[in-house]
């Protein structure tokens, strides 16, 4: 299918190549500095949700996998006291859909803040549906929202607010202004057919915004490499959903053990390029395929 936003993503990662580096590298360290915390690793999980049938409990299985991975937990739609053992596992993000009604995302914040969320934020690409009307997710209404409302959300929210789905140097742009803290350059797993890869709109935006937010990506990472180039390219992290679907079936130990694999193939990419900390990956390590 020539407009699956996927199919795309995964076509311009195998796209992206890159040159080695030896002389004067070292075996990396791959500490991760987030809102005043330290983690083991800058691969963070997907902001998931309603994951009932992968194992038991598994929502709170993948929190407390990513844990003993030493790494950040994103969390997206759940039950409200699975949120509560979500939290007490991980420290986690909640994302919060746009839902239409601004008391309900006032309430989803404050409940998460007030149960131990380490940071919270909204997935702004459920706005809309593919019939052209605004989204319903399981019965729930949406609706796009503004500059001010996001606004709004910063202050209410008390801890570091996130905007997931932004796909240009624009809506970038308008989250730095407002406030938010990071943003998650992702099309969501194909929301709309055609997107951009998240990849190749990603130099534009970190250029854009420089230091003055948190640019995480996401969709289709499949391994160390993968997490390598979206980090050259000026990721400060990245999150990780369907990759982990499989080791989860073994409940928290696979998660742990999926996220020590892709750690490892980071680590043993960074070193074959020079790259000794997060701090020093260099863009023009990058090729891009053109024979």
């Amino acid at each position: 299918m020539t407009h699956d936003s996927n199919r795309i993503t995964r076509e311009y990662f195998d796209s992206l190549l890159l040159e080695a580096r030896y002389i004067d590298s070292d075996l990396p360290d791959l500490s991760f500095e987030l809102f005043g915390e330290t983690f083991n690793t800058p691969i963070m999980t997907a902001a998931l949700s309603h994951l009932h049938k992968i194992c038991d409990n598994a929502m709170v299985e993948i929190a407390k996998g990513a844990s003993d991975a030493g790494a950040v937990h994103w969390v997206g739609m759940g039950e409200y006291d699975e949120m509560k053992a979500i939290f007490a596992s991980a420290k986690t993000v909640r994302i919060i859909k746009p839902h239409a009604n601004n008391d309900d995302v006032l309430w989803r914040i404050e409940h998460a803040v007030n149960n131990g969320a380490f940071a919270v934020g909204m997935d702004i690409d459920h706005a809309f549906s593919w019939d052209g009307n605004y989204d319903n997710v399981l019965g729930l209404p949406m609706k796009p929202k503004s500059f001010d409302e996001i606004k709004m959300f910063v202050k209410a929210a008390k801890v570091p607010f996130i905007i997931k789905g932004v796909l240009s140097v624009k809506d970038a742009v308008k989250c730095a202004e407002a406030g938010v803290k990071g943003i998650v350059v992702s099309h969501h797993h194909g929301i709309m057919n055609y997107a951009v890869p998240p990849l190749m709109v990603l130099p534009d935006i970190k250029k854009a915004v420089g230091d003055s937010m948190k640019i995480f990506a996401d969709c289709g990472f499949e391994s160390g490499m993968d997490v390598y180039k979206a980090m050259a390219l000026g990721a400060d992290a990245v999150c990780v959903g369907r990759n982990l679907m499989g080791p989860l079936t073994e409940g928290a130990k696979g998660v742990t053990r999926r996220i020590n694999e892709l750690n490892n193939e980071l680590k043993a990419t960074m070193a074959r390029t020079g790259v000794k900390s997060l701090k020093e990956f260099d863009p023009s390590i990058i090729h891009y395929r053109n024979f």
